[in-house]
């Protein structure tokens, strides 16, 4: 997630409206968001619904079942994570609470400023190129780890419990991430602390609170577009009541169900790299519906950008060949930029 912070604003950009005010004035999408008619989300027949693979932290098999689930879905979901209950219901209620504020409140902490399009702040889509395709969402994006990099002038300060309550999800999901990425490693057969020393004390970690308004056309939309993600790993908290999250599985879209009150833990492109090709980044997407709108918050851990990745040593041998090449991150992500608001996969170009 650490591409290019800041770029030139088409003025199309700073013209366009957030999609919330479009859902809420009852409007149509409009063209820049309609997907071409062979990839919108499927609506003449239902697709095949399957629950995520549970993984209990801390048991004896911790590290097979991780193995296990990565290898068949790239994702997991944890519900013993030890995370109240209650704290995810507040966080949840602070995310819809500020996407409920009104429309200046929400600009006082957009991420265009002085003309630039800036990663960090509230707003959605970036428009690189004509024809791009947009996703129906608006979005808080904030930097919350390492803690002397927060940009605080982004984060809002209504509802006034946000900046403590996401400031506390980060130190727990900080641990929780540590513990899963050491049961990773053993998984691999490595040492236990090679992913988190991979990473660092002070990697990026960053927030995102999605927004997905009711959509009158569903079906031509995507909430968000197909695509796999480009940090180490990420954790998300689905909404509570509303699904919209499918995975791309053995060719097939699955819609994905999780136990109320699960953290959803999904391995990005950096892992697959690292892991030299045994564990893939799943494709995911999300819709969107007419009748619901939907939220969810997602923790992206990432390496620090001057971070050379390649694969593991311990994982390159004759009957499996080094299938990428090394790279900064800061590389990576710049090509990952590009190609996923392209609605294209970064990974093949990491490939040897």
């Amino acid at each position: 997630m650490d591409a290019p912070m800041s770029r030139e604003v088409k003025s199309i950009s700073t013209e366009r409206k957030m999609v919330q005010e479009r859902s809420e004035a009852g409007e149509a999408p409009p063209i820049e968001y309609i997907v071409k008619e062979s990839q919108r989300p499927a609506d003449t027949s239902p697709l095949l619904t399957s629950p995520l693979p549970v993984v209990y932290l801390g048991q004896p098999d911790e590290a097979e079942e991780i193995k296990t689930a990565l290898q068949s879905w790239g994702m997991f979901q944890v519900i013993d994570h030890g995370v109240p209950p209650s704290f995810l219901d507040e966080l949840r209620d602070i995310a819809r609470a500020f996407f409920s504020l009104p429309m200046e409140e929400k600009q006082k902490y957009s991420n265009i400023r002085d003309g630039q399009f800036g990663k960090e702040g509230y707003g959605n889509d970036e428009i690189i190129a004509e024809g791009q395709i947009l996703d129906w969402t608006d979005r808080l994006f904030l930097l919350v780890q390492p803690e002397d990099a927060r940009k605080l002038e982004l984060w809002p300060t209504n509802p006034n419990s946000l900046r403590y309550v996401l400031h506390e999800y980060t130190m727990k999901t900080k641990k929780l991430v540590e513990n899963v990425l050491k049961a990773t490693a053993k998984s691999l057969e490595l040492n236990e602390d090679f992913f988190v020393s991979h990473l660092g004390e002070k990697f990026p970690m960053f927030a995102r609170f999605n927004y997905y308004p009711c959509c009158l056309k569903p079906n031509l939309v995507f909430g968000l577009k197909p695509h796999s993600d480009g940090p180490l790993i990420t954790v998300i908290l689905p909404d509570k009541d509303v699904e919209g999250l499918q995975v791309l599985k053995d060719g097939e879209w699955i819609k994905v169900t999780t136990s109320l009150d699960a953290l959803i833990f999904n391995i990005g492109d950096q892992m697959e790299i690292v892991s030299n090709g045994i564990f893939k980044s799943p494709v995911h997407r999300v819709v969107t519906f007419s009748g619901k709108d939907r939220i969810s918050i997602a923790m992206f851990c990432s390496n620090l950008p001057e971070k050379v990745i390649g694969p593991a040593d311990e994982l390159v041998n004759d009957m499996r060949p080094r299938m990428y090449k090394n790279l900064k991150v800061k590389d990576y992500f710049e090509v990952f930029s590009q190609r996923f608001l392209g609605g294209k996969r970064a990974i093949d170009w990491a490939q040897i």
